[in-house]
């Protein structure tokens, strides 16, 4: 299991909802929220995050640069990217 922490020191303070009100990509196994307030992405495995990582950006890449749905999509990318293992992956 790989778990994605996305700090709430994002541009857009992220929660669960967020995903249904602007229609973006949910990871397949779902998110969690810790007592910080972070949401995590949760994974079976790296495979799995990267595959998510590139609906995330084909959805980036149709939405309007000035949006709040960018913003979200923007902390989402940038999580996924610099987790160590998703990188050690790409390698």
């Amino acid at each position: 299991m790989l778990r994605i922490n996305v700090p709430t020191t994002s541009s857009v303070p992220l929660s669960q909802s967020l995903f249904d009100r602007y229609n973006l990509p949910h990871p397949l196994n779902g998110t969690d929220m810790e007592i910080s307030g972070d949401m995590v992405l949760i994974f079976e495995n790296e495979q799995q995050a990267v595959k998510y990582l590139d609906e995330l950006e084909d959805s980036a890449s149709s939405v309007d640069d000035d949006s709040t749905e960018k913003n979200i999509l923007n902390a989402l990318i940038t999580a996924v990217n610099n987790d160590t293992f998703v990188r050690a992956y790409l390698g």
